[in-house]
C-alpha cells in the first residue's frame, strides 16, 4: 500500500517553512562602525505583474549591534537601481515606521518591500545612526543587494 504524501511543510510547520526559506534566499552582509547588516532577498511571484512591467521582491534585514553601547536608527537613504540603469533615491525616517533603538549585542530585523519596472535590479543604502545619550550620529552602509526575478534570462548581479 503506497504511503500518502506529507502535506507540505508551510502547512505543518510555517515558522520552519519560513526558516527554510531564509536559508535559502540569497545573503548580503556589510559591517560598518562595528554594526552589522544582512539582507535576504525574495522574488514575490504573487505580487509581479511581468505582463504589466511590474516586478516584486520582498527583503529581510537584520541590524546587528556589536558596539558596547547602545544606538538607534533615525532615517535611511536608499538608492535604488532598475535594470535598464534607471536611478531613484528614497529618504525616510526610520524604517517600517520605526527608529528602533538597538541594545549593545542586540538586533533588529524586519521586512519590506521594492518593485521595479524591470525584471532585475539593484538596491543599496544607508542607515543613519544616532548614539542616544550623546547625540553622536555616524553612518552604516547598507549591502549592496541585486533584485532578480525568475524573469531574466541572462542575471546581470
Amino acid at each position: 500500500m503506497a504511503r500518502k504524501p506529507y502535506p507540505p511543510r508551510l502547512m505543518t510547520d510555517p515558522e520552519a517553512a519560513l526558516a527554510e526559506a531564509m536559508e535559502a534566499a540569497p545573503r548580503f552582509e556589510e559591517r560598518t562602525e562595528d554594526m552589522t547588516v544582512c539582507v535576504r532577498t525574495f522574488w514575490l511571484d504573487d505580487q509581479s505583474h511581468p505582463e504589466d512591467r511590474r516586478y516584486a521582491w520582498a527583503y529581510h534585514i537584520q541590524i546587528t549591534n556589536e558596539r558596547d553601547e547602545t544606538v538607534q536608527l533615525i532615517s535611511r537613504s536608499w538608492e535604488i537601481v532598475d535594470g535598464r540603469g534607471q536611478v531613484e533615491h528614497v529618504h525616510g525616517e526610520g524604517v517600517v515606521g520605526e527608529q528602533p533603538v538597538i541594545a549593545a549585542g542586540e538586533s533588529f530585523e524586519y521586512t519590506s518591500g521594492a518593485a521595479l519596472e524591470t525584471p532585475s535590479g539593484f538596491m543599496r543604502g544607508t542607515y543613519h545612526m544616532m548614539t542616544p545619550g550623546t547625540d553622536r550620529r555616524f553612518d552604516i552602509r547598507i549591502p549592496t543587494f541585486s533584485l532578480d526575478s525568475p524573469h531574466e534570462h541572462t542575471l546581470l548581479h
